[in-house]
């Protein structure tokens, strides 16, 4: 069948089994009462936002004593949120459970999302096929700062057991947060700027664990501290591990330690808040694979952070709540071979500023309904260069950018809201341009080099309608035109990259990425029948990629033709098609014991191809997914089953990867303690196994899958105490 065929044949039966669910799904009749999920706030997609209630000063009587927590609200995947865009969110509850050291392998189990997975210190997430320069990674609304984009050897330096809650949006948040966004938002939100004063005035955090199939051991602490208008935070974390097992034996120089401190403080008033902190990251970490194994290869990574936050609730003027962020980051890393002697093969060096600035008017009654929205203005700056033992890598660039943008809101109906996005980019991008010959083989050895300039005005925009149906469920219609300028590393990079076993060219005639965007989905977030599904296809024009040309390379170009040890790519662009589908559902069967007990399904895909019909290289595979839980306001029971299947859609150069069954079981107890001097401890405790029939797992996003299989049969033992 032609591949044009057999995507318009996937993208009709995606269609027809999302819109086949939601007849099925919507005929859920009442809820049981001891159901509902928890009032989360999702942030992160728009800055259209109702105002929190303002913060309150510690009580200078004692507190009353707080109820038991209700465990209804922790531990399944659906929020209650309900936004224009797909978006999936990991509680910190969550992620405390997860042996994971990245945000990538902690998210990578849920549809819609897959992980690089590297290394266990570098694994960056994916978005519906989409990673790199195309999903935004960022803290507290601001870009972490790394050099994680550029390569999957390199680390985010976010430790799941800091990053709080972490909310992903699945698709392109562009209009928000800028061209490097095209594919998605990951953001880890956490109170490293405190934003209210706690409970009684202080609250104390320790949470951590111990896994099986690395020794490893990780922990993080959390001190919160407020009196009058002034609160302070502090937080540190600590992970170790050792070469993990897999089926049959140890996957060698997999190991990693990494450590991390914030500390941060805020002034709080009755209408808003103004703040500061600094952070510091530091990690080693090791990179698996025949040849990085053989010579120790592994990198030694180092950030500091400034940022600093504030909100203002004016609720006059015209206007409802001005935001502002900034940040500050110097970053370094080191890829470094220890075998027969220490050389480090090269260091990457970024500084970052960003700056972003957002009012959001008073509501305005119109004729067609109340009015919200909001304007914004995004500015960063960052100053980015690469050499090694091999010579330059990439001269130094610097990317200067400055946006603007408008979200608006309209309520039509009492059922029926319409939202329109617009947003305008300048990108200034300066660096050194290298000329290869047509075929990227010498002669000549050296390629010629030059100053070079390039400016791009992306433009993007998107408008979208919510819905609500009958049960509980709201529909999404969204349609979205948005476009990514080329980063500096696509355009100028040249040289040998040891980690990955590259020699990458950079283009420095790439021009603007776009794509068109089209989305449909249903979701009933509250009941004891609940569901999130999504149908999508995105038409990229100038989609840019890392090609195989076939051609190996040794330290040099002059090598390129006749060297045996690195695989030579291009930076290159042609039009691609994203096809794809993703659906989580979840229904509590009946009450049990103290709870209920209810079973959970999932589903995701997605087809890439380019416009000459081969396929778009290293996507994830087919997913289909189911278990059971239990739940009641202590407990928490789930054994749950994750099948991919064989990925046969690969790339030049690539090879098919075979299908893999992922067990995983969890057990966890958290309850509330009497209130006692001023505090009321609450504990969590729990077990969870990950790959419990040891099975054989290979990555089909990873470079190394070919020769590095992920984590074997892994008991995990994590525990909370938390005092407010």
């Amino acid at each position: 069948m032609p591949k044009a065929c057999r995507c318009t044949g996937e993208l009709n039966r995606a269609a027809a089994f999302l819109l086949g669910a939601v007849a099925l799904l919507s005929c859920g009749g009442p809820a049981l009462g001891q159901t509902q999920l928890p009032g989360i706030v999702v942030t992160t997609p728009s800055p259209v936002a109702s105002s929190p209630a303002p913060a309150q000063a510690p009580a200078s009587a004692p507190q009353a004593t707080a109820p038991a927590s209700n465990a209804f609200d922790t531990g399944l995947q659906i929020s209650p949120d309900q936004n224009f865009v797909a978006t999936t969110v990991m509680t910190p509850q969550q992620l405390l459970s997860q042996p994971s050291s990245t945000l990538g392998d902690a998210l990578a189990e849920r549809p819609g999302i897959a992980a690089t997975s590297f290394a266990p210190g570098a694994s960056r997430p994916v978005i519906r096929g989409l990673s790199g320069f195309r999903v935004r990674i960022q803290e507290n609304g601001l870009a972490t700062g790394d050099v994680s984009a550029l390569s999957d050897d390199h680390a985010v330096p976010i430790d799941p057991l800091a990053a709080g809650q972490v909310e992903v949006v699945r698709g392109p948040a562009t209009l928000r947060y800028g061209s490097q966004a095209i594919g998605g938002v990951v953001n880890a939100v956490n109170n490293r700027i405190p934003t209210t004063i706690p409970t009684n005035g202080i609250l104390v955090e320790t949470r951590g664990g111990f896994s099986t199939v690395d020794d490893g051991r990780n922990g993080a602490a959390i001190v919160e501290a407020g009196a009058g208008n002034f609160v302070i935070h502090a937080d540190t974390f600590a992970r170790s591990a050792g070469d993990y097992g897999i089926p049959g034996g140890t996957q060698v120089n997999t190991s990693l330690d990494s450590s991390g401190y914030s500390l941060g403080g805020s002034y709080v008033f009755k209408d808003g808040f103004v703040g500061l902190a600094y952070s510091s990251f530091d990690s080693t970490y090791y990179i698996p694979g025949i040849e990085a194994a053989a010579s120790k290869n592994h990198i030694v990574l180092n950030q500091t952070k400034w940022t600093s936050r504030g909100e203002w609730r004016v609720n006059d003027f015209g206007l409802e709540t001005i935001r502002f962020w900034f940040g500050a980051t110097d970053y370094k890393h080191d890829e470094v071979d220890s075998v027969p002697v220490t050389v480090i093969g090269s260091t990457f060096l970024q500084t970052t500023y960003e700056a972003r600035l957002e009012a959001q008017h008073l509501p305005v009654r119109t004729a067609l309904g109340v009015l919200r929205g909001a304007v914004g203005a995004q500015w960063s700056n960052r100053d980015l260069q690469a050499a090694g033992a091999d010579g330059i890598l990439l001269n130094p660039t610097n990317t200067d950018s400055l946006a603007g943008f408008v979200f608006e809101e309209l309520q039509l109906t009492r059922k029926l809201r319409f939202q329109a996005a617009t947003r305008i980019e300048s990108d200034d991008v300066k660096g050194t341009a290298s000329t290869f010959p047509p075929d990227f083989l010498p002669p000549p050895d050296d390629p010629l080099q030059a100053s070079a300039k390039r400016n791009f005005i992306p433009k993007s925009v998107s408008a979208g309608f919510l819905y609500d149906l009958p049960y509980g469920v709201v529909a999404r219609v969204t349609g979205q035109h948005v476009e990514r300028a080329p980063d500096a590393t696509e355009l100028f990079y040249k040289g040998p990259h040891d980690a990955t076993a590259t020699f990458e060219i950079g283009n420095p005639n790439l021009t603007i990425e776009g794509a068109n965007t089209f989305e449909v989905g249903f979701k009933r977030a509250k009941g004891d029948f609940r569901f999130d599904v999504s149908a999508y296809r995105t038409y990229f024009s100038n989609f840019i990629y890392k090609r195989f040309t076939g051609a190996k390379c040794d330290s040099d170009f002059a090598s390129c033709g006749t060297g045996t040890e690195l695989d030579q790519i291009v930076y290159s662009q042609q039009d691609a098609t994203f096809t794809g589908a993703e659906v989580l559902t979840e229904y509590d069967v009946a009450p049990i014991w103290r709870g209920v007990w209810g079973v959970d399904g999932q589903y995701d895909f997605v087809h890439a191809v380019f416009r000459d019909g081969t396929y778009v290289p290293k996507m994830p595979p087919h997913r289909l997914g189911g278990g059971v839980y239990y739940r009641d306001k202590h407990w928490l029971a789930r054994l749950n089953l994750l099948h991919a299947f064989r990925q046969d859609e690969f790339a030049a150069f690539d090879t098919p990867t075979p299908g893999y069954n992922l067990l995983n079981a969890e057990l966890s107890y958290t309850t509330k303690l009497d209130h006692q001097a001023g505090f009321t401890p609450e504990i969590t405790v729990g077990i969870r196994g990950e790959n419990l029939l040891n099975d054989d797992i290979r990555n089909s996003v990873s470079y190394k899958k070919d020769e590095v299989l992920q984590p074997g049969l892994n008991v995990r033992a994590f525990g909370s105490i938390k005092l407010n």
